[in-house]
């Protein structure tokens, strides 16, 4: 479907023939090709594709934020202003003032060493002439806006002081502070739980209803584009191969790469996923009864309660979805499991183990029965040693492997059950992608044949075809080698794919659990109901009335 063309006065932004290309030792790097894309004022463009598709690379050019290797042709256009061809000087006046950016992770968009309240002034100063007492007052305004509760007092509280949800609503309050025509947010939701995702969105949507903004949204996410976009723009080897209306194209996408994204997206189908009948005479792996773990006050204060009396089972075989909000205790459950956080009071039993009052030397000789796959390979990764090595180590570490070439076949084995090519050994973490390196992550994993996994978040940072991919491959090594899984997340529709019971954990305590289809398909708690509609669904129509549920279920 053609779109109409927009009057000039009316784009936020105007891209035309946009090339970018990274010169680098292996020669040049042609990143964006001929792209040409606009963003209207008032209206939320969505710019999807998968790593490396040169989304990010297209966005950051809109505030000229490319390295000096990079060569970039075409004309860029931000409210007026070509971009192209700025000084640095001319660039710092166009930051902030006519575009500002909401970064992935706020946690490195944040100084620690300085308060938040010090942070949005020093940007208000740096760009007017503001007092100092002018722009705490600015500061304050801005956190009250973006709904940080008592903005008076926090305005002087440091950055690891608030949660995730909250550090990304500051950064969204410093992009605002000097009112810019545009915002690019690249992945703003990606590391966030559903219902901090849900109350970003509500607020980028504010933005763009109340005051015009124009938003270029970068994202994986399809849900996300379904509950916010406008317009999307997708893009695949650094060209753009569909723009469309948000509605037009989840209903009827033209290319063929966009069809691949929309059937990669995961959704809840309810499916009644049965143990096999000897699982549930076995002993369990895992059991926790009245399971109570506690951190240490400080400076007098009293323990900080994380997990209060909580019960569940994992059986031989047997995946568990532990679900819950940042803060819920399911990555304390996920640690205490591991014996890498003291239990204080309750019962743990982990392979035939009590973890109550347990130590190191006796726990030891079950560590080599236990796998880990982290959210994030490429700092789990030691960064010196190839994948191979990576991969071997708990070979060496635990004396399973007799000499380097018994290692080598097995490590060879492993990257083939994970469907990574042998060769791909001789590489260093850095050489792979993330969702190769998330596939090298569970090699290293399954190196010593564990009788438990433990999987904390492994998906969520990962493009949502590559996800699609990791997740099938997960599901058919679980039901190859038969090992029971601990899987740690916030998203249900993963849940959905691979559990077959779930544990739903809110501020410390069960919410509500049972076998998957069951939970998922008839929620009795309110924190359940609403967890399942803060998940965005790829599209348009269906999300909204799920928007209007959430709405309601904030209530309850």
């Amino acid at each position: 479907m053609a779109l109409a063309a927009p009057a000039s006065d009316d784009l936020a932004v105007d891209i035309r023939d946009l090339t970018v290309t990274f010169a680098s030792d292996g020669g040049d790097v042609h990143a964006v090709r001929g792209v040409t894309l606009d963003v209207r004022r008032g209206e939320v463009l969505a710019i999807v594709g998968e790593s490396g598709s040169g989304k990010t690379v297209t966005a950051r050019t809109i505030l000229g934020l490319l390295p000096e290797t990079a060569v970039m042709n075409g004309a860029v256009v931000l409210d007026g202003t070509e971009i192209v061809g700025l000084d640095k000087k001319e660039l710092r006046e166009v930051r902030g003032s006519k575009a500002a950016m909401i970064f992935q992770e706020p946690s490195t968009a944040l100084n620690p060493v300085y308060t938040v309240g010090w942070q949005l002034a020093e940007g208000l100063r740096a760009h007017g002439s503001y007092s100092k007492a002018e722009a705490k007052a600015k500061a304050i305004e801005m956190l009250g806006r973006v709904g940080i509760p008592d903005p008076e007092r926090r305005v002087d509280d440091y950055p690891h002081q608030f949660s995730g949800g909250q550090k990304q609503r500051i950064v969204i309050a410093m992009a605002l502070a000097l009112e810019p025509t545009v915002i690019i947010a690249d992945e703003p939701t990606t590391a966030l739980d559903v219902t901090v995702q849900a109350e970003i969105l509500d607020l980028l949507r504010e933005l763009r209803d109340q005051d015009g903004t124009a938003i270029a949204l970068i994202t994986h996410n399809m849900g996300v584009v379904a509950d916010l976009a406008d317009r999307v723009a997708v893009m695949f080897n650094g060209e753009i191969v569909e723009t469309a209306t948000v509605r037009d194209l989840f209903a009827a996408p033209q290319h063929e790469y966009t069809k691949k994204l929309l059937a990669a997206v995961p959704r809840l189908e309810i499916v009644d996923r049965q143990l096999p009948a000897s699982a549930a005479d076995a002993d369990p792996v895992v059991e926790a009864k009245e399971l109570v773990i506690e951190y240490g006050g400080r400076f007098g204060r009293p323990a900080f309660r994380a997990v209060d009396r909580v019960s569940f089972s994992i059986a031989p075989g047997e995946v568990l979805g532990l679900v819950g909000e940042s803060g819920s205790g399911k990555t304390t459950i996920g640690r205490a499991i591991a014996g890498l956080t003291p239990v204080a009071g309750g019962s743990l039993r982990v392979l035939g183990t009590e973890m109550l009052g347990v130590k190191e030397r006796e726990f030891r000789r079950r560590r080599s029965e236990l796998g880990f796959v982290f959210q994030d390979p490429a700092t789990s990764f030691n960064p010196l040693l190839t994948i191979a090595r990576n991969v071997a180590e708990p070979l060496i570490v635990h004396g399973a492997a007799k000499g380097a070439a018994a290692v080598q076949a097995k490590v060879d084995e492993l990257l083939e059950a994970v469907q990574l090519p042998k060769s791909y050994g001789e590489r260093f973490p850095h050489e792979l992608s993330g969702g190769q390196r998330q596939r090298a992550s569970l090699a290293r994993a399954l190196a010593l044949n564990p009788k438990l996994l433990i999987a904390d978040e492994p998906t969520s940072a990962l493009d949502v075809s590559v996800q699609a991919r990791v997740l099938e491959l997960f599901g058919e090594l679980q039901e190859r080698f038969g090992f029971a899984t601990l899987f740690i997340t916030h998203d249900l529709a993963v849940v959905d794919m691979l559990a077959h019971k779930v544990v739903v954990l809110h501020r410390g305590t069960i919410a509500e659990a049972g076998p998957t289809a069951g939970v998922l398909g008839d929620p009795q708690d309110p924190y359940t109901r609403r967890l399942i509609a803060s998940l965005p669904v790829p599209d348009p129509d269906e999300q909204a009335a799920r928007r209007a549920v959430w709405q309601a279920t904030r209530d309850e």
